[in-house]
């Protein structure tokens, strides 16, 4: 590989911690490849940014590298893509975090219905871009509930990325 200058631009927004959802777009060799993803811990009552979760998926830490495994599981060499892009929506909810004198397991306790909703916020969006004739490399597994205002605005929102999402907007609208 020969040096090259290379410019990343990134607003100034998707530095606020919260509940987000956001959808990588990769150019690879193969074509256009899709991930969908969320911020918000499982295992803590903590919720990145967007930018944190960028580095960390394209990073060699095997527990948090889940878009250049799925992108080698394909044979395709990260380095070897074209672009990548990262189209986050949010913060949809705050972080709960951890507040002076509060203990983690309280926490968590206000943290869990937020992140449950999250992840199911996460499969309709990951489900829907599949049903619209993306390609999306991972699977998102979650049977949990979600706010259905908050859907129709995340579809809204990633609509304008996805214009193929753009049916589902319109079957809604012949829904009302």
């Amino acid at each position: 590989m020969t040096a090259a200058t290379h410019i990343l631009k990134l607003p100034g927004g998707m530095l606020a911690r919260g509940m987000w959802l956001y959808v990588w777009r990769v150019e690879t060799p193969q074509g256009e490849m899709l991930y969908v993803g969320r911020t918000g811990d499982s295992s803590s009552p903590h919720a990145t940014a967007p930018y944190t979760r960028m580095g960390q998926h394209l990073g060699f830490s095997k527990a948090a590298n889940s878009l250049r495994r799925l992108l080698t599981e394909h044979n395709i060499v990260p380095e070897e893509c074209v672009q990548y892009e990262l189209i986050s929506h949010g913060p949809i909810y705050p972080e709960v975090g951890l507040k002076e004198g509060q203990f983690r397991h309280e926490r968590m306790l206000l943290h869990k219905p937020v992140r449950d909703k999250m992840a199911g916020l996460e499969k309709k969006l990951r489900d829907a871009l599949c049903d619209s004739g993306y390609r999306v490399l991972n699977i998102v597994h979650s049977k949990k509930e979600y706010d259905e205002d908050v859907w129709n605005e995340v579809l809204t929102a990633f609509s304008v990325h996805f214009p193929k999402l753009e049916r589902m907007l319109r079957g809604k609208a012949g829904d009302a």
